[in-house]
């Protein structure tokens, strides 16, 4: 392979990596770097999942890219809309010619005395080994396994007569038209797929354990729109986007600060979007608070108007088996069914699954804490986007992307050749790194770093302190230590030779 040696090496051609591409082109330009993609096209997470209906659950004035205005009318946009704007924004800036595509990456090892990392991939169709070196390791693969999601073990599927199939698995062979289809989950894909779905089959009924907060909102943002044809593009968008930080910033800490008039108002907003008659209780209220998991968000009352025109309805059960029919509850009814949809979540990955050593030390990443929610203690010379669980990932995913080029060019300017997070004494396991008590954050944070028990090695899912902390906070503290090999040599043999001369 050429050029087999890079000053960045950039893991994941999504959403994260594109913006990667861009903000080492625009910061750094002096510094080589590729993206290895293990699929063989751009755009990640919207590439991948093909399901009816896909589309953001954050508006895209905040979910696009700070330096590429989103231009389409549609707020709440649908999965083709945003992997079309992935790749464009990849082709107007040349970064899809720094893309090597059908190489996963399998392992990584970090060499002191090099300052280099030896980065071992294989061609997703052979099987054959690559090697690369770099000085720097970006990974902007996000935190789902791509190879497969979640299912439970269900008794008696294999009973069942019909087709099963989880959304990430969707094809285009997956006929429901005119169909009695049961969607088994209450998360963001489910409340997706269900009106979609609906359009076209005989019927959707969204089986749930436990109910999810479902929010209406208007799938155009009326304002924006309003600013776009007024203004200068890009100011009309960083406008818009200001205005949906500020608005969503104050709406979470309403949430936090107070969760049962939250509550109210969100219960109160289904009953007027679905009428009378249904359980809301039953259907519709969580036994947790807002925010302590990610809210549905539905455009323009979708689902609520599935539910009311009789082509979709909810169901609040558990599951007792599968039959060759449908499903058996454990209230005793029968649910028949032609297609099943296991919406039932997703597995996590960290550092999409990637073996790493540190000196020939094999690295425990869940020992791991994170630093500014973009490094890890004792990983030098590598970062991770990592987006909010609480508000668009690329708000997070810009200010990483900018962090990085900052940090690779003050390592420049001073001659140093990597830098680590260290810990000390003082600083202890706070929290996981994702705060969130949803199932399928639960199942795999084990396995994640921890957050501690203070800045800069706690993150406070905060957009507007991480600006501040990341952007034009400080880039030294404490904390971080830079470093050269080869003045840490120098150092050594001058101190030997100090020790010789005192004898």
């Amino acid at each position: 392979m050429k050029n087999d040696h890079l000053d960045v090496l950039i893991v994941g051609a999504g959403l994260s990596g594109i913006a990667a591409g861009y903000h080492l082109q625009k910061e750094s330009p002096d510094r080589s770097y590729a993206i290895l993609e293990r699929r063989e096209a751009i755009g990640g997470t919207w590439d991948l999942f093909r399901y009816p209906g896909i589309r953001s659950d954050s508006d895209m004035h905040t979910l696009g890219y700070s330096f590429r205005p989103w231009r389409s009318p549609k707020a709440i946009a649908d999965g083709t809309s945003i992997r079309e704007y992935v790749q464009d924004t990849a082709r107007e800036n040349g970064i899809d010619k720094k893309i090597r595509y059908g190489l996963k990456v399998v392992s990584a090892s970090w060499s002191t005395p090099d300052a280099r990392w030896t980065v071992e991939a294989e061609r997703t169709e052979s099987g054959e080994k690559v090697e690369l070196t770099a000085n720097f390791l970006f990974m902007c693969s996000g935190y789902y396994n791509y190879d497969q999601g979640y299912t439970p073990e269900f008794e008696g599927i294999a009973d069942f007569g019909g087709r099963i199939v989880h959304p990430q698995k969707w094809t285009d062979d997956i006929d429901y038209a005119n169909k009695k289809v049961v969607v088994i989950g209450s998360g963001a894909t489910a409340v997706t797929l269900v009106p979609e779905m609906a359009k076209t089959a005989a019927h959707v009924t969204m089986l749930q354990r436990s109910p999810t907060y479902i929010v209406s909102m208007p799938s155009e943002d009326a304002t924006a729109n309003y600013l776009r044809s007024k203004l200068p593009e890009k100011i009309a968008y960083a406008l818009t986007r200001w205005k949906n930080i500020l608005s969503f910033s104050v709406i979470f800490r309403l949430c936090r600060r107070y969760p049962a008039a939250i509550k109210k108002k969100l219960l109160q907003q289904v009953r007027e979007n679905l009428g009378e008659g249904h359980d809301i209780k039953r259907d519709f209220t969580p036994s947790y608070n807002p925010w302590d998991q990610r809210m549905c968000m539905v455009p323009d009352g979708d689902l609520f108007n599935a539910i009311k025109s009789g082509e979709a309805s909810i169901l609040t059960d558990k599951i007792d088996r599968f039959t060759e029919t449908g499903l058996r509850l454990q209230s005793g009814k029968d649910l028949d069914a032609d297609v099943v949809v296991t919406a039932t979540g997703l597995n996590l990955l960290f550092l999409a699954g990637l073996q790493v050593k540190v000196d020939g030390e094999e690295i425990k990443l869940s020992d791991c804490l994170t630093y500014k929610g973009v490094m890890f203690s004792g990983l030098p010379n590598l970062a991770m986007t990592v987006g909010y669980t609480n508000a668009s990932w690329t708000l997070k995913c810009d200010l990483t992307c900018e962090y990085v080029a900052k940090m690779l060019n003050y390592m420049r300017d001073h001659d140093y050749k990597q830098v680590c997070p260290r810990t000390d004494g003082s600083v202890i396991e706070d929290e996981d790194m994702l705060p969130l008590t949803s199932g399928y954050i639960q199942r795999s944070i084990k396995d994640f770093p921890k957050q501690g028990s203070r800045e800069p090695w706690k993150s406070y899912q905060n957009y507007l302190r991480d600006i501040f902390m990341v952007r034009y906070g400080k880039l030294t503290d404490d904390a971080l230590v830079f470093s050269s090999p080869d003045a840490a040599e120098e150092t050594a043999d001058e101190e030997l030779r100090s020790e010789g001369a005192a004898a």
